[in-house]
C-alpha cells in the first residue's frame, strides 16, 4: 500500500500543473483579443399596409383636458409635420375640423329621429359632455369613429385619402411622495462618497392620453387603432408651460406613430470579439 502514495502525489501534481498551463494560454488569447463595436440597423415593418393610399388627411381629434392648450388643433399640426418629412405619403392641407362640435351636431340628429314609445320620452343617444375633462367623459364620442357613411363622405371629398382622426386627453397633474436622489458627502479625511437619501417632494406635470384611429377614406371603416399614455412631473417651484410639456410628451409617441405607417429602422450596434 505505501507504494501508492507517491503516484498519487505526482498525479496531482500534474493536474495543478496542467490547470496552470491552460490559465496561462487563456490570458495570452485574452491579451490579444480586442473589442469592436459595428453599427446595425434593425428594420421594423409597419404595423398598417398604406400602399392602397397615396394621400393622408389628418383630419381633427375629439380633445380635453387642461384649457391651456389646443390638443386638437397642435396634434394636427405635428403629426401633418412629421409625415411631410418622413413619409411617403403627400399630406393634405385643410382645415382642422372641430370633432366634438361634429359629434354634438350627430348626436342632436339622430335623437331628433329617435321614435318615442307611446306614454314614454322620446330616447336618444347617450348625451355628449360638453366640457371634456376626464377619460370618462371621452367615451360617449367613440360612436363617431363607427360612424362609416359620415367618413366615406369626407373620403369622397378628398379623393379617398387614409383617415387619421382619434381623441387626444392633456391634462395637469401632482403628486407627492418620497423621492430617492444621490448626495455627495465628504469625511473628515476629504474622502467623498454619494449616498441615497429619501426626500419628500411635491411635483406637478402633465398626463398626454393620445388615441390614434386609423380610417379607409374609400369605405369609412376603421382599419386600426392605438392608444398610449405619457406622464411628465417636474418640481412644485419649477413653471413649466402646459405647450413645452405638450410637445416634451408628444416627442416620445411620435416615433410610435410613424411606426404604424411606415417601416422604420432602430439603429443599435454589436460588439465582437477579434
Amino acid at each position: 500500500m505505501t507504494g501508492l502514495a507517491p503516484r498519487k502525489k505526482k498525479n496531482s501534481r500534474s493536474l495543478v500543473l496542467a490547470a496552470l498551463a491552460s490559465l496561462c494560454a487563456l490570458t495570452v488569447v485574452a491579451c490579444g483579443t480586442s473589442l469592436v463595436e459595428i453599427p446595425i440597423e434593425t428594420p421594423i415593418r409597419a404595423k398598417l399596409d398604406v400602399s392602397a393610399f397615396q394621400r393622408v388627411l389628418i383630419a381633427g381629434f375629439v380633445s380635453g383636458g387642461t384649457d391651456d392648450v389646443d390638443a386638437n388643433q397642435e396634434t394636427v399640426r405635428l403629426l401633418r409635420s412629421q409625415l411631410r418629412s418622413k413619409s411617403s405619403l403627400r399630406v393634405i392641407d385643410a382645415d382642422v375640423m372641430p370633432l366634438v362640435s361634429i359629434a354634438q351636431d350627430q348626436q342632436k340628429a339622430a335623437a331628433g329621429e329617435t321614435p318615442a314609445p307611446a306614454g314614454a320620452k322620446p330616447e336618444g343617444p347617450t348625451a355628449l359632455p360638453e366640457k371634456i375633462r376626464e377619460e370618462k367623459d371621452l367615451e360617449p364620442y367613440e360612436r363617431l369613429f363607427a360612424n362609416t357613411e359620415y367618413w366615406k363622405r369626407i373620403g369622397e371629398e378628398y379623393q379617398n385619402p387614409l383617415i387619421v382622426t382619434g381623441t387626444v386627453l392633456f391634462q395637469s397633474h401632482s403628486r407627492s411622495g418620497f423621492v430617492s436622489r444621490d448626495v455627495e458627502q465628504y469625511d473628515s479625511f476629504g474622502r467623498r462618497r454619494v449616498v441615497p437619501v429619501r426626500t419628500f417632494l411635491e411635483r406637478k406635470g402633465f398626463i398626454l392620453r393620445p388615441k390614434f384611429v386609423f380610417i379607409d377614406g374609400r369605405t369609412g371603416a376603421q382599419m386600426h387603432s392605438e392608444s398610449y399614455r405619457e406622464e411628465v412631473l417636474y418640481n412644485a417651484q419649477q413653471n413649466t408651460p402646459a405647450l413645452s410639456s405638450y410637445f416634451e410628451l408628444m416627442d416620445r409617441l411620435v416615433p410610435n406613430f410613424l411606426g404604424a405607417l411606415s417601416s422604420q429602422k432602430v439603429r443599435g450596434t454589436r460588439v465582437l470579439l477579434l
